[in-house]
Protein backbone atom coordinates (compact mmCIF):
# COMPACT_ATOMS: atom_id res chain seq x y z
CA UNK A 1 0.00 0.00 0.00
CA UNK A 2 1.33 3.44 -0.89
CA UNK A 3 0.27 7.01 -0.25
CA UNK A 4 -0.79 8.80 -3.42
CA UNK A 5 0.87 12.10 -4.34
CA UNK A 6 -0.89 15.34 -3.44
CA UNK A 7 -0.74 19.06 -4.21
CA UNK A 8 -0.18 21.10 -1.01
CA UNK A 9 -2.74 23.74 -2.00
CA UNK A 10 -5.49 21.31 -3.04
CA UNK A 11 -8.81 21.87 -1.28
CA UNK A 12 -9.34 18.12 -0.83
CA UNK A 13 -5.87 16.65 -0.25
CA UNK A 14 -3.60 19.62 0.37
CA UNK A 15 -1.88 19.67 3.72
CA UNK A 16 -1.18 23.42 3.47
CA UNK A 17 -4.68 24.59 2.50
CA UNK A 18 -6.00 26.29 5.66
CA UNK A 19 -9.62 25.80 4.55
CA UNK A 20 -9.21 22.34 3.02
CA UNK A 21 -10.22 18.86 4.08
CA UNK A 22 -6.61 17.54 4.22
CA UNK A 23 -7.61 14.00 3.22
CA UNK A 24 -4.76 11.55 2.73
CA UNK A 25 -5.19 9.00 -0.04
CA UNK A 26 -3.68 5.54 -0.27
CA UNK A 27 -3.57 2.93 -3.04
CA UNK A 28 -3.60 -0.84 -2.53
CA UNK A 29 -2.78 -1.81 -6.12
CA UNK A 30 -6.44 -1.84 -7.14
CA UNK A 31 -8.29 0.98 -5.36
CA UNK A 32 -7.52 4.41 -3.99
CA UNK A 33 -9.15 5.19 -0.65
CA UNK A 34 -9.39 7.62 2.23
CA UNK A 35 -11.46 8.11 5.36
CA UNK A 36 -12.96 11.45 6.37
CA UNK A 37 -15.07 12.63 9.28
CA UNK A 38 -17.90 14.95 8.21
CA UNK A 39 -17.50 18.21 10.11
CA UNK A 40 -19.70 21.24 10.67
CA UNK A 41 -17.20 23.34 8.70
CA UNK A 42 -18.55 21.75 5.51
CA UNK A 43 -22.28 21.65 6.22
CA UNK A 44 -24.84 22.37 3.50
CA UNK A 45 -27.77 22.29 5.91
CA UNK A 46 -27.57 22.12 9.69
CA UNK A 47 -26.15 18.74 10.61
CA UNK A 48 -25.74 17.59 6.99
CA UNK A 49 -22.43 17.43 5.15
CA UNK A 50 -22.59 19.43 1.89
CA UNK A 51 -23.25 17.29 -1.20
CA UNK A 52 -20.68 19.28 -3.16
CA UNK A 53 -18.02 18.24 -0.66
CA UNK A 54 -19.04 14.60 -1.08
CA UNK A 55 -18.75 15.07 -4.87
CA UNK A 56 -15.31 16.67 -4.48
CA UNK A 57 -14.13 13.74 -2.36
CA UNK A 58 -15.46 11.24 -4.90
CA UNK A 59 -13.77 13.12 -7.77
CA UNK A 60 -10.50 13.12 -5.86
CA UNK A 61 -10.57 9.43 -4.91
CA UNK A 62 -11.30 8.42 -8.51
CA UNK A 63 -8.53 10.55 -9.96
CA UNK A 64 -6.13 9.28 -7.26
CA UNK A 65 -6.77 5.75 -8.56
CA UNK A 66 -5.36 6.96 -11.88
CA UNK A 67 -2.54 9.07 -10.41
CA UNK A 68 -1.41 6.09 -8.31
CA UNK A 69 -0.56 4.42 -11.63
CA UNK A 70 1.67 7.41 -12.48
CA UNK A 71 -0.85 8.65 -15.04
CA UNK A 72 -1.62 12.37 -14.86
CA UNK A 73 -5.19 13.13 -15.84
CA UNK A 74 -7.93 15.73 -15.50
CA UNK A 75 -11.66 15.31 -14.95
CA UNK A 76 -13.69 15.23 -18.17
CA UNK A 77 -17.06 14.19 -16.74
CA UNK A 78 -18.49 12.94 -13.46
CA UNK A 79 -21.89 11.73 -12.32
CA UNK A 80 -22.83 11.40 -8.65
CA UNK A 81 -25.81 9.53 -7.28
CA UNK A 82 -26.70 10.51 -3.72
CA UNK A 83 -28.39 7.78 -1.71
CA UNK A 84 -28.34 8.99 1.91
CA UNK A 85 -27.35 12.25 3.57
CA UNK A 86 -24.02 12.27 5.35
CA UNK A 87 -24.55 13.70 8.83
CA UNK A 88 -21.92 15.76 10.62
CA UNK A 89 -19.91 13.44 12.79
CA UNK A 90 -20.27 10.51 10.36
CA UNK A 91 -17.06 8.82 9.26
CA UNK A 92 -17.10 8.01 5.57
CA UNK A 93 -14.73 5.83 3.59
CA UNK A 94 -14.24 6.83 -0.03
CA UNK A 95 -13.01 4.27 -2.53
CA UNK A 96 -12.17 4.81 -6.20
CA UNK A 97 -11.08 2.44 -8.94
CA UNK A 98 -10.33 2.44 -12.65
CA UNK A 99 -12.82 0.18 -14.42
CA UNK A 100 -11.58 0.58 -18.01
CA UNK A 101 -9.48 2.70 -20.31
CA UNK A 102 -9.40 3.50 -24.01
CA UNK A 103 -6.57 5.56 -25.39
CA UNK A 104 -6.22 8.63 -23.16
CA UNK A 105 -9.63 8.11 -21.48
CA UNK A 106 -10.00 6.41 -18.11
CA UNK A 107 -13.40 5.36 -16.75
CA UNK A 108 -13.72 5.11 -13.00
CA UNK A 109 -16.16 4.30 -10.22
CA UNK A 110 -16.27 5.59 -6.70
CA UNK A 111 -18.33 5.26 -3.57
CA UNK A 112 -18.77 6.90 -0.19
CA UNK A 113 -19.63 4.35 2.48
CA UNK A 114 -20.25 4.63 6.22
CA UNK A 115 -18.46 2.51 8.82
CA UNK A 116 -21.69 0.50 9.10
CA UNK A 117 -21.58 -0.32 5.38
CA UNK A 118 -24.34 2.10 4.33
CA UNK A 119 -23.71 3.61 0.90
CA UNK A 120 -24.08 7.40 0.98
CA UNK A 121 -23.18 8.09 -2.64
CA UNK A 122 -21.75 6.48 -5.75
CA UNK A 123 -20.01 8.08 -8.71
CA UNK A 124 -18.78 7.37 -12.21
CA UNK A 125 -16.11 9.48 -13.82
CA UNK A 126 -14.29 9.90 -17.09
CA UNK A 127 -10.78 11.33 -16.95
CA UNK A 128 -8.49 12.43 -19.75
CA UNK A 129 -4.77 11.75 -19.59
CA UNK A 130 -2.89 15.03 -19.78
CA UNK A 131 -0.85 15.84 -22.87
CA UNK A 132 2.86 16.62 -22.24
CA UNK A 133 2.47 20.42 -21.78
CA UNK A 134 -0.34 20.05 -19.25
CA UNK A 135 1.41 17.14 -17.57
CA UNK A 136 4.44 19.40 -17.00
CA UNK A 137 2.15 21.94 -15.29
CA UNK A 138 0.55 19.24 -13.15
CA UNK A 139 3.93 17.86 -12.10
CA UNK A 140 4.89 21.28 -10.72
CA UNK A 141 1.91 21.08 -8.35
CA UNK A 142 2.71 17.77 -6.65
CA UNK A 143 4.72 17.19 -3.51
Amino acid sequence: MKEVLSYPGCFVCGGRNAHGIKARFHYDGDCAFTEVTATEAYEGYKGIFHGGIVASLLDEVMIKAILARDIFAVTAEMTVRYRLPVRTGDVIRLVGRVVSSKGRLYMTEGEAVGVDGQVYATAAGTYLEAKPNLKADLLQSLE
